[in-house]
């Protein structure tokens, strides 16, 4: 399509990436961008930070302005402008200037949405009072920076563990203000498994944050005279009373698609824009990208809303080339995403153990504690590290990382691993850069294939954190392999105790009509244990990602033991079944 007129109704990273993106493939066309906001394009991941002061400028936030992109690019931006109506008999929008109240209708070839999505603001009693504030725009943050200091607020409640929510427990907590987080599910940061989030559970508690988990919030009151709050107390359902002078509601957002919606455009099952892969809407002749719209897992296919900047800069990008005759398809996204929380990193991409249930997908999972670089220099953090995979072919579905250091480059290369369709094989044998101060001879992310293969080549049998919680002792031995001073520190309760070295020579310690649990810190000696055993006739699985990983998540997931887990193979089969699959 050879399109002369161009109308991007919405800016930030999806529309102006799709508008710098056509003006680079055509000098001629008429592009103009509609921005209801007063900023065009601004950095909205960087916004909880000037809260916090580590960045001093507001100007930092504007990536550009009018100006900028009529000069970079001749491109006809209009701020504080509403598309209210599109007429697609027509192919025309109804424009409102909302400085004069001034309307007009403009002409279009290509229409493309990047309308975004509005945050959750859920019809709970007193939840439009004075100091509660979303955080979405510069406005926004210039609302909430000028109620902390025109109140001298002390205490803040985040109602919401999500990603704004947990970035702005830690700038506030920067600012010096105690913090409570009020989250209705279980755990903070939805996309990880509970026992990863159960690292960031502790991180913030270590902090002074407040948390409380598994209780959403009631309602919005005034203070009783015993209670000093600016903003309001939050009252959760359990009863507890939370005193808050500043309020942030980060309960996730929703796509803006009443536009698409007046027009006749069909919206999906996720309430977002239902686009096609080359991100055209049920008009052939609209695109839609970013928040507002719904696009597959590229995993498990599900319909699902990602608000990302990345995948809206690549869907504002895709969409032109479409407009312009390229035929170009956005192939579904993994989710891929980081967060810094105080000094932990936590990263993710690709399905989780719950979208992959939901669906029906078969998996595996792995857990390792590998360190960030070589143990014997200086500095080493060690991440946990989780890997999802297909038990037959052996496919990477999804990653999750959790550490001091070395997160970022980990997930990066597994989220390249996920679109280029690896498997864990392809990963024990990837060639990553090393030198002691980057990383290891064995990189985490091969460590973590060759624990995958372990599995796949029925070498070892594993068992996960929860499947302890209901033990049955006359059918089942935990036994711990870590030294005498690991096991006096801490233990599974009713673990019997044989450290490594020793266990060739007590064999006649263990029961042979039990099946034997091994474990010792993060799951490598016990899969020493569990090879030994086994050879020697023991039936015998492996506490994958070992004491570390069960103690974290019972500390920090509670006993949130997921509800829909398939029961595991029976033993006695298992070996042979898993090396006919292996891949």
């Amino acid at each position: 399509m050879n399109a002369k007129r161009i109308i991007i109704v919405g800016g930030v990273a999806g529309g102006a990436s799709a508008a710098t993106r056509s003006r680079r493939l055509s000098e001629e066309a008429e592009i103009t961008v509609f921005e209801r906001g007063p900023h065009v394009s601004f950095a909205n991941c960087g916004l909880p930070y000037f809260v916090g002061g580590e960045i001093a400028e507001q100007d930092r936030l504007l990536v550009q302005t009018p100006e900028s992109l009529r000069a970079r690019f001749r491109l006809d931006v209009r701020v504080l402008t509403e598309v209210v109506r599109i007429d697609r008999q027509a192919q025309e929008v109804e424009v409102r200037n909302l400085r004069t109240g001034e309307c007009s209708r403009h002409p279009y070839d290509a229409l493309v949405l990047s309308t975004g999505a509005a945050p959750l603001k859920p019809p709970i009693p007193g939840i439009e009072r004075p100091g509660h504030f979303t955080l979405r725009s510069i406005p926004d943050l210039d609302a909430i920076v000028g109620w902390v200091e025109a109140h001298q607020a002390r205490r803040a409640v985040v109602v919401g563990g999500g990603y704004i929510g947990l970035e702005m427990a830690e700038q506030l907590h920067r600012r010096r203000l105690s913090v409570t987080i009020a989250e209705a599910l279980p755990q903070v940061m939805a996309p990880l498994d509970p026992e990863m989030a159960a690292w960031l559970h502790r991180e913030l508690r270590a902090h002074g944050v407040a948390l409380h988990l598994s209780d959403g919030v009631a309602r919005f009151e005034d203070p009783r005279p015993d209670e000093q709050a600016a903003a309001s107390v939050v009252v959760l359902k359990s009863g507890a009373r939370l005193p808050a002078d500043l309020v942030i509601l980060g309960l996730g957002v929703r796509p803006e698609v009443g536009l698409a919606r007046e027009s006749g455009l069909e919206i999906g099952a996720r309430s977002g824009i239902r686009v096609n892969e080359h991100l055209q809407t049920s008009d052939l002749r609209i695109w839609a990208v970013g928040d507002a719209v719904e696009v597959r897992s590229a995993v498990t296919g599900e319909w699902l809303v990602i608000p990302l900047a990345g995948p809206a800069n690549r869907q504002g990008r895709i969409a032109a080339e479409n407009i312009f005759g390229r035929a170009s398809r956005y192939e579904g996204t993994y989710g891929t995403a980081i967060l810094r929380l105080f000094d932990l990193t936590a990263a993710c991409t690709g399905a989780n153990e719950k979208s992959l249930r939901q669906v029906g997908i078969p998996y595996e999972a792995v857990h390792l504690h590998p360190g960030s670089h070589a143990g014997y220099y200086p500095g080493a953090e060690p991440i946990a590290l989780k890997i999802l995979f297909a038990p037959d072919s052996g496919r990477l579905l999804g990653a999750q990382a959790v550490g001091r250091d070395g997160v970022d480059k980990r997930i990066d290369v597994l989220a390249t691993a996920l679109k280029a369709g690896m498997t864990v094989h392809d990963l024990a044998e990837l060639e990553l850069a090393y030198a002691p101060p980057y990383g290891s001879a064995k990189d985490p992310v091969n460590l973590a294939g060759m624990a995958a293969q372990n599995i796949l080549a029925g070498d070892v049998q594993v068992a996960q954190w929860y499947e302890l919680a209901d033990l049955d002792p006359a059918q089942t031995l935990v036994l711990d392999v870590r030294s005498a001073e690991e096991h006096q520190s801490g233990a599974i309760p009713g673990a019997r105790h044989i450290p490594l070295p020793e266990l060739r020579s007590r064999l006649e310690e263990l029961p042979r009509n039990r099946e034997i649990i091994a474990y010792c810190q993060t799951g490598q000696r016990s899969y020493y244990a569990s090879r030994l055993l086994s050879q020697h006739g023991f039936r015998v699985r492996n506490l994958i990602g070992g004491f570390r990983t069960w103690k974290t998540a019972r500390e920090g997931a509670g006993s949130q033991i997921p509800a829909d887990v398939p029961p595991r193979r029976s033993h006695p089969d298992c070996v042979g079944a898993a090396a006919n699959r292996g891949g």
